[in-house]
């Protein structure tokens, strides 16, 4: 029988196993809020192709982080401890096949692998946080884009650029934060990252037809049903303090910390969390009956809490509904932008890389002089609390994730694009891809421009949405 170490598997632990996996479930229910919205937000013969596309692309990503996006990620905590041959050391344990993946926790000896029933429920919770992005991804190019690139490109940032990021910016004892970067959300890693290959796939791609110019064959792309993107956004309020919560430290005798070892605590970040949805969704409500648009009063929730992403955890709630408020009108101001350029996305880009740069750089004003960085019961250049929270690291931290993500992101997608092809064919974005992918029944109705008809691209409503920012 294997040796037994009661250490792993004590009471605190458990607790701590159960919070994570907490925010685990969460964070899926996340990827089930973002499916919610975009199925109101396409039309109806693409709903199906939609649910399945979006699945299948979480999935893909988080499962690819698993293989050894995790153990990239511990590296950090190797170099932080002075592990010989940091590394390697991390990826040979935690890569999909190493010891403490597939060791039951009691199995393993807590001076070799302390906590060790807690990082492994860490560990799906980053897949979890994969699968966040992977169904962001798609979220990108909607109603045409093929499955196969969609599924490449969720697999390749799942499993190899996020967590490269992770590595970079998200933990204590990560290189950018170890010198003052600060995150608590994943802004760097999952948003900005995200956004960049959004703007990339979204440019690639190119419109949908009848999103900016007349097309003989349809009226356009309008939401089928927005008030299914709206019990998507209500999901996405139940789900996200949860999920946020678990990017930090729960230490017991001593407090919260978020995952940067910023001082914090449980209440004031959950009590921030919802001052974000206040101040965002107000400021999204204003822009909303201001154009007309009701599109940001849906996504002025998100706008809100990715914008203060940073603060969150560092931020007091006053501070936080300010910066969240604000954040709304940024994500306006990239949406205005994009619409300019004829670049066809109306949430990704806008939320994930507008938003996510402005909570990046919103973070380093809240959180001036806040101590940061190091690990617990660490000396010298891995202390805790050594570095300081500043608008310059912050910036720094944002310059580094655009040129990672840029340039990934451009020979991936580029690449797809030369080999394989990135968009659906005309004649199947326009019979709609449930029909042409699995052979669904089209909908009762006629997509052309002289339909009338719920989802055709005419009428007053219709006509609102896709040209009021004209």
């Amino acid at each position: 029988m294997p040796t037994q170490f009661t250490d792993q598997v004590s009471e605190s632990s458990y607790v701590e196993d159960v919070f994570y996996a907490l925010a685990t479930v969460c964070l899926l229910l996340v990827v089930g809020a973002v499916g919610l919205i975009d199925a109101g937000l396409v039309r109806r013969k693409n709903m199906l192709d939609t649910w399945v596309q979006k699945i299948v692309c979480a999935l893909l990503a988080g499962g690819a982080l698993a293989i050894v996006g995790y153990a990239i990620w511990e590296i950090q905590y190797y170099q932080a401890l002075g592990v010989p041959d940091a590394i390697g050391q991390a990826l040979s344990d935690w890569w999909l096949f190493g010891p403490d993946v597939t060791t039951f926790s009691q199995n393993l000896d807590p001076a070799v692998s302390p906590q060790a029933d807690v990082f492994q429920v860490f560990l799906a919770f980053f897949m979890a946080y994969g699968a966040v992005a992977g169904a962001l991804l798609h979220s990108a190019g909607l109603e045409r884009v093929k499955a196969a690139p969609m599924y490449v490109i969720s697999a390749i940032a799942g499993g190899i650029v996020v967590p490269v990021m992770l590595y970079l910016t998200w933990g204590s004892a990560s290189p950018l934060t170890n010198r003052g970067v600060h995150d608590y959300i994943g802004t760097y890693s999952l948003y900005i990252v995200v956004g960049v290959w959004a703007l990339i796939l979204a440019w690639r791609a190119g419109p949908r037809l009848g999103a900016f110019e007349p097309h003989p064959g349809t009226g356009g792309p309008v939401p089928h049903n927005l008030g299914w993107s709206a019990f998507g956004v209500i999901l996405l309020m139940f789900a996200a303090p949860f999920a946020f919560l678990g990017c930090g430290f729960i230490v017991p005798g001593s407090g919260y910390f978020g995952i940067s070892m910023t001082t914090s605590g449980f209440g004031i970040a959950a009590i921030n969390i919802f001052m974000s949805y206040v101040g965002g969704g107000l400021g999204g409500a204003i822009i909303a009956y201001r154009t007309r648009n009701p599109i940001m009063a849906l996504i002025g929730v998100a706008a809100g809490y990715i914008g203060s992403g940073t603060s969150l955890d560092v931020g007091k709630p006053w501070e936080i509904l300010l910066v969240s408020f604000v954040a709304s009108f940024v994500v306006w101001g990239t949406y205005r932008l994009l619409h300019r350029f004829r670049i066809d996305d109306k949430k990704i880009v806008p939320l994930a890389l507008g938003g996510g740069i402005y909570s990046a750089l919103a973070g380093g004003i809240v959180g001036w002089g806040d101590k940061t960085g190091g690990y617990f019961g660490l000396t010298g250049e891995y202390a805790p609390q050594h570095a300081t929270i500043n608008p310059g690291w912050q910036a720094l931290g944002v310059l580094v994730t655009v040129v990672i993500a840029g340039v990934t992101g451009l020979i991936v997608i580029f690449a797809l694009e030369k080999t394989i092809g990135l968009r659906v064919s005309a004649k199947d974005e326009l019979r709609g891809l449930d029909e042409a992918y699995w052979s669904a029944p089209p909908p009762p109705y006629a997509d052309g421009p002289g339909s009338s008809e719920p989802g055709s691209g005419n009428g007053t409503i219709a006509e609102r949405l896709t040209t009021v920012e004209s």
